[in-house]
């Protein structure tokens, strides 16, 4: 199966996502799956991070709290690497994640912030990065963010508005000559099928299941149900993926929820992430299992 398109051109997927440490968390084995095949494949980092707690307790010293932007930039140029991916920051400020007592008001955000910022300001360059390198498909976060931080609504919001501004030159005129991709997607990567499956697992081999928590507060919404239309298969790359988290050592601590579940339990029940296809420009039959499905030549 080649990384070319009908079009001749080398297949590009250009990840778009909120801080750094969101792409190894999120679709990081399909990445390494796609770099492998010989995909063209950037990640777009929305913000640096700099107001994301640090949640490994071995690296909350003063000497990273006091340096975080930077100690974030250094770990993202380590998961890039281990990821074999070309990356570009978008040059936001991160939102934070505003928090109050219960039944109190949550604090305003910041006015310089990522989600504070109108949606040309926060579109065009990624509407000038699409153009630029013209990925064909285009990963995102869905209306809910994957969960409500601001930022990751707010990149929600601009891979939209990118994705369909981008082809029409009439929007954004200085952004660059017009690119249409093909695809845009959602990552679906804690649909609760995949959490059931994964812990009735971990029951049936007889291990504590980090899911059981979850899943007893899990709410059904009827707007979340049949949501996965594409499924990727990529279960030999988890490794590359848990090597990039692990590289981002002040958000992932090795011992904690992300390693909880033996690499070999995932690999056998659910070799896959999972996507939903939210627009396209191209024909292609759902269920699919290749997100260049209708673009890939001989596809």
């Amino acid at each position: 199966m080649g990384a070319v398109a009908r079009d001749g051109d080398q297949l590009r997927l250009m990840a778009v996502h909120a801080h750094p440490d969101d792409e190894s968390s999120k679709g990081a084995a399909t990445m390494a799956r796609y770099v492998a095949e010989g995909v063209d494949v950037l990640v777009v980092t929305c913000t640096g991070g700099e107001a994301g707690s640090i949640l490994n307790p071995s690296m909350d010293r003063p000497e990273i709290r006091d340096n975080i932007s930077e100690v974030r930039r250094l770990e993202m140029e380590r998961a890039i690497g281990i990821l074999g991916v070309r990356h570009e920051w978008l040059g936001f400020v991160d939102s934070g994640l505003p928090e109050a007592p219960e039944g109190a008001d949550l604090p305003p955000l910041d006015p310089g912030c990522f989600a504070m910022q109108s949606l040309p300001v926060a579109a065009e360059p990624l509407v000038a990065l699409i153009r630029r390198e013209r990925p064909h498909v285009i990963v995102t976060y869905d209306e809910n963010g994957g969960y409500p931080h601001p930022d990751h609504i707010m990149t929600h919001r601009i891979s939209m508005e990118a994705f369909d501004a981008a082809g029409e030159g009439q929007r954004y005129p200085a952004a660059g000559e017009p690119w249409r991709p093909s695809k845009i997607y959602y990552h679906m990567t804690f649909s609760k099928g995949r959490v059931l499956t994964l812990h009735a697992e971990c029951l049936r081999r007889g291990l504590d299941s980090p899911y059981a928590e979850w899943l007893g507060r899990w709410e059904d919404k009827p707007e979340d149900v049949d949501r996965v239309t594409t499924r990727v298969p990529c279960g030999e790359y988890f490794p590359v993926r848990d090597a990039a988290l692990i590289a981002h050592a002040t958000q992932v601590d090795p011992e904690g929820f992300w390693f909880k579940v033996p690499l070999d339990l995932h690999q056998a029940v659910w070799p896959t992430e999972d996507y939903e296809l939210a627009k396209s420009h191209v024909a292609s039959a759902t269920p699919e299992d290749d997100l260049f499905a209708g673009i890939r030549a001989g596809g």
